[in-house]
């Protein structure tokens, strides 16, 4: 049996990724375009026969247990045999080109990425720009995965039938089965000749930006579908879809709480007590805020529109500013005797504590809302 091994220069824990490389470093100084010497032909086969076996999980992990597809080790593929290869030979499994060739051009898979967007981007929507790690059709063999100017040979193991069968005893008597072709992987015909750049899987590697349009109302957790934005198949399969899934910045500013937008605004004692308008400053620029007099601690004014885009409608939210009355920590002499005559005339210089409902529902309910519950 050959040493696959050692025609390639590795170590048998080597990875996928040394044996590309080994490949790729022997191809490029034994290909006959190269190196036209009849010693360097049949090296250069026996090169590409070793990268076809280890280059496959499958086969290279029956190579490793004594196995060679290409040598025909005895033992052969599959000696066990299980209850489903039983059910197979006994409800069509088993028929001669029954399953067939199977297609080595494959779709692309589906892949989940993570953007980070900030609030004002979840509100208004915006372009952000994605850099992605993907697998793109390979150019120099157009995804074929053979190298320019070669092609496929039909399998000499299962004859382009991609499968192979085999009789096994059971207690049941002797029962045929069909297992996939291991020398070819069941696709029916070999590559002699993988193409240097992609290895012979018709797609390479390669990072590239995407413009995403986010949609306004997004929030965390929110997943858009971008169709065909995916790697691409092995030899050119179409590509899959990306999902990216938005996660939301927290602001210091604004709370979000559905569409709607919270946020807290210090209010002086005087201007709650005699009513004030007060500027604003809010995602959609400078606005005023009508403070009623009277305004108590925690009482919330709403302004309509300035909140979150709805998502699959028109509109908005509304900007709910809740009002947080300052009581002044430091007085001056004259500041001090006029809040005392305002007590002596409002009869509260002797205040009597009375005991009421709903002030810490009131909190509660504020400190549920900046924390978006």
């Amino acid at each position: 049996m050959n040493d696959y091994y050692t025609d390639l220069g590795v170590s048998r824990d080597a990875s996928i990724e040394d044996i590309k490389r080994a490949y790729r470093k022997k191809a490029r100084t034994l290909h006959p375009d190269v190196n036209p010497g009849a010693d360097a032909e049949t090296e250069f086969k026996r090169v590409s026969q070793a990268y076809d076996v280890l280059s496959d999980e499958a086969k290279r992990a029956a190579y490793d247990r004594g196995q060679d597809p290409y040598g025909g080790a005895s033992g052969g593929f599959g000696q066990g045999f299980s209850f489903s290869d039983i059910m197979d030979a006994f409800f069509g499994g088993t028929a001669a080109g029954a399953r067939g060739p199977r297609s080595r051009v494959q779709r692309g898979h589906d892949a989940l990425v993570r953007l980070d967007v900030d609030l004002r981007t979840a509100v208004f929507g915006g372009e952000e720009t994605l850099t992605l790690d993907t697998a793109i059709r390979c150019t120099t063999c157009s995804g074929a995965g053979a190298q320019p100017g070669s092609g496929t040979r039909t399998c000499a193991v299962c004859s382009g039938r991609g499968e192979v069968q085999q009789v096994q005893r059971s207690f049941l008597g002797q029962v045929m089965t069909s297992r996939p072709c291991q020398a070819c992987r069941g696709y029916g015909d070999v590559i002699e000749h993988p193409c240097f750049d992609c290895s012979g899987e018709g797609r390479v590697r390669t990072r590239r930006d995407l413009t995403l349009k986010v949609p306004g109302g997004v929030d965390t957790g929110t997943r858009i579908q971008l169709g065909g934005e995916s790697e691409v198949g092995p030899f050119g399969g179409e590509p899959g879809d990306l999902y990216v899934e938005i996660a939301v910045a927290a602001d210091e500013t604004f709370h979000r709480r559905g569409d709607d937008l919270h946020c807290s605004v210090e209010v002086p004692m005087t201007a709650a007590a005699l009513g004030a308008t007060i500027p604003l400053t809010t995602l959609d620029g400078e606005q005023e805020v009508d403070v009623p007099e009277g305004t108590q601690p925690g009482e919330t004014v709403r302004l309509a529109g300035l909140g979150v885009t709805h998502l699959r409608s028109q509109g908005r939210g509304d900007l709910v500013v809740h009002l947080d009355v300052r009581v002044p920590t430091r007085l001056t002499e004259e500041q001090r005797e006029l809040l005392t005559r305002l007590a002596q005339d409002r009869g509260e210089t002797r205040p009597e504590g009375r005991m009421t409902a709903g002030g810490h529902a009131r909190k509660g309910k504020l400190w549920d809302a900046l924390r978006g519950r």
